[in-house]
């Protein structure tokens, strides 16, 4: 096997893909390798994601976040239609139960028309009705442009179209990255099984990319933090309470939208999620429990200050965790009618939230760069949304940074 490539990206999640793809677009000349640790491409957050096509709407105006997942999204669904990848443009609704949040409900709608949303109104309870029949609210929003796509088949078209160059680019699974050697014009990546040499690294690893960009030499000041979120589906009896997409007001206080119900492509509804930290950062369980990944948060200064911020809503969430009828409740805010046997509990997903040293979460993109490499340590959502946008940025910055020809 050749194992001399031009550029290497770590990470074969949906935004590592996306890279590499958009990378062969503007360098049809450059081989580029894409390694993933786990047997299958976007295992981890791509995979576990609900699956929505984000408008846009939330996220504040001239934010690099904001131009990216408008304009992002409309490549996606046009991609989406090029290769006949399932979706549906379906529509969803931002639903205010109480007056006390009708004005960041306002200002959310101005976020939208202000980064370019379109199909957003401001719509009363009686349209809340019309639209989804079994929602109370008071006022909200329709935001049409919203969609559900399956984000692993979109990651696995980027695969499919990246061996499709046939000029000696490609994509290997089961290839964990353990080590870096660097020589004086390249740099060999080492994984478990092989060594492949390049002469520009790209990481993109998403729940690893600090330990990533340290390993490769790279400082950083920000950590990666799990948090885990945990779905209910609707059963059989609960599925006609729920059309399409049912999303609350998101509350300003806190870092997380709140549950929401997301009809799904291939089928069924779920509900959630909720957001706790975890001891375990790929555990997909609610007792999974890492020894390193639960030493490593405690002993970054930002996790504490994070915690010391927003204890009283971690405490919630946890609550919402194990308990089925708390989570019912919150649910019930939208749905009133929702019954205990409308939901059975379902998957979680884990979300790799980026903080820096003062426990900030780190809001939009964040970039290490030294010698030949470059190291993504945030991604945040809509990432899966804006990926094609996200990756061309990526292969912009890589392309000047690197000098690419």
């Amino acid at each position: 096997m050749e194992n001399n490539f031009d550029i290497i990206i770590v990470g074969g999640g949906i935004v590592g893909l996306a890279t590499a793809y958009k990378l062969t677009l503007h360098h049809p000349n450059k081989k580029i390798l894409v390694l993933e640790k786990e047997k299958e491409v976007a295992a981890h957050q791509t995979g576990h994601n609900s699956g929505v096509i984000h408008s846009g709407i939330y996220y504040k105006p001239g934010s690099y976040k904001a131009k990216n997942c408008v304009e992002g999204r409309r490549e996606l669904v046009k991609f989406a239609k090029d290769y006949n990848i399932p979706h549906d443009i379906c529509g969803k609704i931002i639903v205010a139960t109480h007056e006390s949040e009708l004005a960041h409900m306002t200002k959310v709608y101005n976020n939208g028309i202000a980064n370019g949303v379109e199909d957003i109104e401001i719509i009363d309870s009686k349209r809340i009705k019309e639209i989804e029949p079994y929602c109370e609210g008071i006022s909200g929003l329709w935001v049409g442009c919203t969609g559900i796509i399956d984000y692993t088949d979109v990651a696995k078209k980027y695969v499919e179209l990246i061996h499709s160059k046939n000029n000696g680019s490609k994509v290997l699974t089961s290839q964990k990255v353990i080590a870096f050697e660097k020589n004086a014009d390249s740099t060999v990546v080492v994984t478990e099984s092989a060594k492949f040499t390049g002469k520009y690294i790209i990481s993109t690893a998403g729940l690893q990319a600090d330990r990533i960009t340290k390993k490769e030499g790279t400082k950083t000041d920000s950590a990666i933090v799990g948090f885990r979120g945990d779905y209910y589906d609707l059963t059989e009896k609960g599925l006609s309470k729920v059309k399409n997409l049912i999303y609350p007001v998101p509350n300003p206080k806190f870092p997380f939208l709140g549950v929401h119900f997301t009809r799904m492509i291939k089928g069924g509804t779920e509900c959630g999620p909720n957001a706790v930290f975890v001891f375990d950062r790929e555990g997909y369980t609610k007792t999974a429990f890492s020894l390193k990944d639960t030493v490593d948060a405690f002993t970054y200064k930002g996790t504490w200050k994070f915690f010391g911020k927003h204890w009283q809503f971690g405490l919630d969430e946890y609550r919402g965790a194990f308990s089925k009828t708390y989570f019912l409740n919150r649910l019930r805010k939208l749905i009133p009618s929702l019954q205990m046997d409308d939901i059975v509990a379902a998957r979680c997903g884990i979300r790799a939230m980026a903080l820096g040293p003062e426990g900030e979460m780190l809001d939009d993109f964040k970039i290490e760069k030294k010698g030949n490499a470059m190291h993504v340590i945030n991604s945040p959502s809509p990432a899966a949304t804006a990926s094609l946008a996200y990756g061309n940025e990526i292969a912009l910055m890589a392309t000047e940074y690197f000098n690419l020809k």
